[in-house]
């Protein structure tokens, strides 16, 4: 019972006991994680935590893949609703000295990963041994949230018309084929096959900015971490933007 359940249609006691144990379950999951990292998480010491046995613990999570699918998920979704919240409470139009919504989305994700690294490390960081996300799962979907919201920030304005003809490296015709799949509703709003790499470009570029800092690489810079990623997350966005046209005709 981790799927959601109909809007509308009340739980039942059974139902509510149940979620409120996954629910304490993966609080103390997530405890265990920030004392001892990801990579210590055990199903013995989170059952022991709660005075429960693992066998009772199974019956909740039937695997440990189970229930680090649902932590990851659970981090995921954490990491999406700061970014939604930050571009949501934003300027819808960016005037003078006001900072565009791509950049409050990066600044939102940047400063979750600097106050929860350990789950930062979770979902970013080195693969559990012997777990490997369900295809099309819970964290899948969650993943693709997060994106959807950073395509919008950095789209924003632009046709599809103009990201269609945007100026970008030739592909190979392999590449090409591959990115047929991003043309469908579906997939990331069905975005122009020459947007995708921008796209890639710019989640690379701050997501590896990001991954320095969470893992102590730009500990040099000390208190100035926020300006420097501010600074670059500017750059990257004039950079990028300049390369869509604004009347749609091919560059």
């Amino acid at each position: 019972m981790n799927g959601d359940e109909p809007a509308g249609v009340p739980l039942t006691l059974r139902e509510r006991r149940w979620a409120a144990a996954v629910k304490e379950i993966l609080a103390a999951a997530d405890d265990q994680i920030a004392e001892n990292g990801p990579a210590a998480l055990s199903l013995r010491a989170v059952a022991r935590s709660l005075g429960m046995t693992v066998q009772a613990l199974y019956h909740y999570f039937p695997s440990r893949d189970d229930l680090v699918t649902a932590l990851v998920t659970k981090a995921h979704e954490a990491l999406a609703d700061a970014v939604q919240h930050a571009v949501d409470t934003a300027p819808q139009d960016a005037g003078v000295g006001d900072v565009p919504r791509m950049v409050v989305a990066a600044e939102s994700y940047r400063q979750w990963a600097v106050d929860h690294p350990e789950l930062f490390q979770l979902i970013y960081g080195a693969p559990l041994r012997h777990y490997s996300a369900p295809a099309e799962g819970s964290s899948t979907r969650a993943v693709r949230r997060m994106s959807g919201i950073f395509k919008n920030e950095l789209f924003r304005g632009f046709t599809p018309e103009q990201l269609a003809a945007a100026d970008t490296a030739a592909l190979s015709p392999g590449l090409k084929r591959h990115l047929e799949q991003f043309l469908s509703p579906d997939a990331l709003g069905g975005m122009p096959s020459p947007a995708v790499p921008i796209l890639i470009s710019a989640w690379g570029h701050m997501h590896g900015l990001v991954v320095l800092e969470v893992f102590g690489h730009t500990s040099f810079i000390g208190p100035h971490q926020a300006e420097i990623f501010r600074m670059s997350m500017m750059s990257m966005l004039q950079d990028l933007r300049r390369r869509i046209p604004a009347d749609g005709a091919a560059t």
